[in-house]
């Protein structure tokens, strides 16, 4: 795994796709190292906030140095930044956690699963599948019609939606757009809300599925010193010496088999 780092990385541009979910391309030289799944962490220029705010990699463009997040507005940290335009510097820290292990998945039949904010990080993940051959099944929650990365995932596999209101798609969950279109898999990735990734780990266990679930928990250093964003494992610890593990060092990414949520 790559040395993490403090960098300045430089706007290269923001747009709002729904309302209060925005879209922003940073360059910065962690593109290089970044992979999918992973996440940065970003530095408010609000002293009053203090800590970073980690954020998932949605994209990443090596070729021009550039790596894509799409965060939704949470509070003062996140507001601050959805102001930034094109040129506008912000320092961040990264590349931080493990990522997704999409060589377990090549080859094989695969869903991507997300909700809500949990979406963003198929992208890449997709993207780095499809580039190894393995087109997924990417089965997508959303609050409502505002289907942002809809488009995005699409250019990457077969992309199947479940929304809340019943708008778009199946009413309901992922699961629930699951059992409707009849679809089966080997390995599933999955990123999004506690009650999706738990009905994901038991469907894994039922079927006898290899799942993979990136925890999303609030952080607050992000480089496992604090103890503050820790999950309940199998194993024992290095660290710390009990049943647990730090969601921002040993995940986001974890077997699902392996922790209890």
């Amino acid at each position: 795994m790559a040395q993490k780092k403090k960098v300045t990385a430089v706007v290269y541009s923001q747009k709002e796709l729904a309302p209060d979910i925005y879209d922003m391309w940073l360059e910065t030289e962690l593109a290089e190292t970044a992979r999918a799944g992973a996440f940065i962490a970003l530095y408010p220029k609000d002293k009053s906030t203090l800590l970073p705010r980690p954020i998932s990699i949605c994209e990443i463009d090596r070729e021009n140095r550039r790596l894509r997040i799409v965060y939704r507005i949470a509070g003062k940290g996140t507001r601050e930044f959805s102001a930034y335009q094109k040129g506008d510097t912000v320092e961040i820290l990264g590349v931080l956690g493990n990522g997704f292990p999409t060589q377990k998945a090549e080859g094989k039949r695969v869903f991507l699963m997300g909700g809500g904010i949990g979406v963003p990080p198929l992208l890449e993940t997709a993207k780095a599948l499809a580039a190894a051959g393995t087109r997924a099944d990417i089965i997508v929650g959303y609050r409502d019609s505002k289907l942002f990365l809809k488009e995005d995932l699409e250019q990457y596999g077969r992309v199947y939606v479940a929304t809340e209101d019943g708008s778009v798609g199946i009413r309901g969950n992922v699961m629930d757009a699951i059992a409707e279109n009849g679809l089966q898999a080997d390995v599933i990735l999955a990123c999004g809300p506690m009650p999706m990734l738990r009905a994901i780990k038991k469907y894994a266990e039922e079927n006898d599925t290899e799942a993979y679930i990136s925890l999303e928990e609030r952080m607050a250093c992000g480089v496992g010193a604090c103890l503050g964003c820790v999950c309940k494992t199998k194993d024992v610890d290095h660290h710390s010496h009990v049943h647990n593990a730090r969601i921002c060092t040993d995940g986001p990414v974890f077997d699902a088999k392996e922790v209890d949520i």
